[in-house]
């Protein structure tokens, strides 16, 4: 907006906004990418009340800020996983059914109240969809930002686990419809429930330190080769083993429970361990695909051993996104539980990574 003043263009003060921004209780990568859309809002003078199950350290790291403002709710669950690599279809559903349908109009109730006293001026959601809903009933706009969508997800597991599960499909995609838009990112899965679309760039956090300064803390040589075990936790009873590794290679492994024994040249991180710093100053990563894990990998051009996960339908399109710029390999599951580590990780380091897209969707948004 611009006021014109004595023959001059002035302009106007940037309006300050209440943003309640909901994240979904699935796994931290969804947390993690709020954090970038939240700092930047908050940079812009704006305060961000943040409704979310994480631990708030995922937010805290990255923003200190008087205008942060975090609300412990969990308002959907996600997809419910057996451990690291499984996905229980009829226990997802099960579990979204007790923690959002049965409670739905209480639900609805404390949201509108809560929306309401804080003076929302934007509701957002990634991408729970009782935030909509909630948003609609308290008149107040409401955007999501997101790759894929919970009704597109769990569509999947209602073939499997019975149609009286049907109704959850239809009464996600109804909360999604009253958005007013999607702002949707690379990687996306099919998401006909919302009526609007902008496209930005990839949602990346930003580095603190170094190549030279995370390998100098991990006292790691310039000339060893690091992998990152990135599972967000081991699958049950697996037990990793030195020689997994490559000759001349060490592992950072995150997700590691205090309890867990690791062998020579595997390293335990810390749980707040900034993963961003850490991939970029790997030289492959081992895990799942996931939006965090794709995203980085390809803003860091870090090449990707991945292992499929099962039931999870965003999978593909992210990994499309991968191969595409030549930034990943598959690994058989019975590969990765056995050892057979070294022919993925040689294929992998003989990719050359070359997204050149965004990575300044935080700041775009």
């Amino acid at each position: 907006m611009r006021i014109e003043k004595e023959g001059e263009d002035v302009s106007a003060p940037p309006r300050h906004l209440v943003f309640a921004y909901y994240v979904t209780g699935h796994g931290f990568g969804h947390a993690t990418r709020v954090v970038e859309v939240a700092r930047h809002l908050i940079l812009a003078g704006h305060d961000v009340h943040l409704v979310s199950a994480a631990p708030d350290f995922v937010y805290t790291s990255e923003i200190q800020s008087p205008r942060l403002h975090i609300r412990k709710v969990l308002l959907d669950c996600g997809a419910v996983q057996a451990d690291a690599l499984t996905v229980d279809r009829l226990a997802s559903l099960e579990k979204y059914h007790e923690t959002a349908v049965v409670p739905r109009e209480s639900i609805l109730k404390t949201e509108v109240e809560w929306l309401n006293s804080i003076k929302a001026d934007l509701v957002v959601s990634d991408v729970v969809p009782v935030a909509c809903r909630a948003a609609a009933d308290a008149g107040i706009p409401c955007v999501c930002v997101t790759n894929f969508s919970w009704d597109f997800i769990y569509a999947e597991y209602v073939m499997a686990a019975g149609h009286h599960h049907r109704s959850i499909v239809w009464q996600i995609a109804e909360d999604y419809s009253h958005a007013e838009f999607l702002i949707r990112l690379p990687g996306y899965c099919p998401m006909p429930a919302f009526r609007d679309v902008i496209d930005v760039p990839l949602v990346v956090r930003r580095l603190h330190k170094s190549r030279k300064e995370v390998r100098k803390e991990l006292e790691v040589d310039d000339d060893v080769k690091l992998l990152i075990l990135n599972f967000g936790g081991q699958p049950s009873g697996w037990k990793l083993r030195e020689e997994f590794l490559p000759p001349g290679w060490k592992c950072l492994v995150c997700g590691a429970s205090e309890k867990d024994e690791l062998p020579p040249r595997f390293i335990k991180l810390a749980k707040d361990a900034y993963t961003p710093d850490l991939m970029a100053a790997s030289d492959c990563m081992l895990g799942k695909i996931g939006y965090g894990t794709t995203s980085e990998a390809l803003a860091y051009k870090l090449p990707f051993v991945f292992v499929r996960r099962d039931y999870f339908n965003e999978e593909p399109f992210l990994r499309n996104l991968l191969e595409h710029y030549q930034c990943g390999v598959e690994m058989i599951r019975r590969d990765l539980l056995t050892g057979h580590w070294k022919p993925y990780i040689d294929r992998a380091m003989s990719l050359k990574p070359c997204y050149d897209g965004g990575t300044n969707g935080g700041e775009v948004y």
